[in-house]
């Protein structure tokens, strides 16, 4: 089984759980108060497990399917033991995809997030760092040079963070899409001059 139906599978069970049972979902949630003053680090991890509503787990484990199924082949091609450096790269993503909301709502005692969208955002941006000329599909049916989609998502997600309109961690999506940028770079810096070249074919 690939790591990414594992992820998918173990996800979901999960969530569903926790849908039905608020103690848990309360006690997995990403809750900077707890995790600075309680020491309960583990929420930066147990966050991507849990999620608000059916549709808010389909849209995530849909994203993380169509987009993780090709960056776990692309992994297994670049890496030694490429399946697990994938699954750290996804449980890494979780956690640092978390920092800035971490920091900024440290003392909020009513901030609370669930969800995967910080990891599934690195994800998705190391498929447009593999392969830069793809074409994404927004809302399934408008489609979007990846580079461009790249661009938008990242102004898109500062500039609602900024307005702090809605309930949703842009912070953590543009956090995790940094990190998919960078973390594939850094393990191996030839992966920049190929998304390079990929752009000036």
């Amino acid at each position: 089984m690939s790591i990414t139906l594992l992820l998918i599978i173990c996800t979901v069970l999960i969530s569903l759980v926790a849908f039905q049972n608020n103690q848990a979902f309360e006690r997995l949630s990403f809750f900077p108060v707890a995790i600075f003053r309680e020491k309960e680090w583990y929420r930066m991890l147990s966050v991507g497990f849990v999620h608000n509503d059916i549709s808010h787990l389909l849209f995530n484990m849909l994203t993380l399917y169509f987009f993780g199924t090709n960056v776990e082949q692309y992994f297994i091609y670049l890496f030694d033991y490429g399946a697990f450096v994938y699954a750290g790269f996804y449980l890494i993503a979780l956690i640092i995809s978390g920092i800035p909301d971490l920091i900024v709502h440290r003392n909020d005692y009513n901030y609370r997030a669930v969800g995967a969208s910080g990891a599934v955002a690195s994800i998705v941006f190391a498929a447009i760092l593999f392969d830069p000329k793809a074409t994404i599909y927004l809302q399934m049916f408008i489609p979007i040079p990846a580079v461009l989609y790249a661009a938008g998502y990242l102004f898109y997600s500062v500039y609602m963070a900024k307005k702090g309109m809605d309930n949703i961690g842009h912070l953590t999506h543009f956090g995790g899409a940094v990190f998919g940028l960078i973390f594939p770079i850094i393990l191996k810096p030839q992966i920049l001059s190929h998304f390079i070249a990929k752009l000036t074919e």
